[in-house]
């Protein structure tokens, strides 16, 4: 008797649980109703209103680079972004690696320190190009020099571009004007 007892309650116990699952789910369904149209007419406004905005974004941008040059410019910075990600985690193996020497350790660090201070120097020299009317640039330092990819019309940059550019790499970096390579892409 008892065992039928339990087992009552246990099978009571779920159908309240279940009533109330199926109660709870009703509720909350029946306060958010059914579609409006007023509802769905402003969505579609506004999905209308992002699409006018992103053609009128593209229309602006084609005045300005090229799609295609603005993809340069973020495969270049994602390329070069890449490849010191793969250094730095070479170097930092081998600076955790059980048998290294201590001179092993010491290049490993200083080619580190050299990899931030050149992160930094692309920064800022990337942002005084900005400051300086191009309208995109990528700027990647490394020890033999510097290379600074620019949008250029077709006719090539002005000699006060180039200047611009050349006063910004050596007044920043420990490099000369000969050890700078400007990219000019072309829109």
């Amino acid at each position: 008797m008892k065992k039928n007892l339990k087992r009552n309650i246990v099978v009571i116990a779920v159908l309240v649980f279940v009533g109330a699952a199926v109660y709870l789910n009703w509720s909350y369904n029946s306060r958010w109703g059914t579609a409006d149209s007023a509802m769905v007419a402003a969505e579609d406004a506004a999905t209308q209103a992002a699409e006018d905005a992103y053609t009128a974004a593209a229309a602006a941008e084609n005045n300005g680079p090229s799609m295609a040059v603005s993809a340069y410019f973020d495969e270049a910075r994602l390329t070069r972004q890449t490849s010191r990600d793969q250094a730095l985690a070479l170097l930092e193996q081998a600076c955790s690696a059980e048998q290294t020497s201590q001179d092993v350790i010491d290049e490993s660090m200083r080619q580190i320190n050299a990899m931030a201070s050149w992160n930094l120097q692309e920064s800022m020299l990337e942002n005084e190009l900005l400051a300086k009317q191009f309208t995109d640039c990528v700027v990647t330092v490394s020890g033999e020099g510097v290379t600074v990819a620019v949008p250029a019309p077709v006719e090539g940059l002005t000699d006060t571009q180039v200047a611009q550019i050349t006063e910004a790499v050596v007044s920043n970096t420990d490099h000369t004007a000969q050890q700078l390579n400007i990219i000019e892409v072309t829109e």
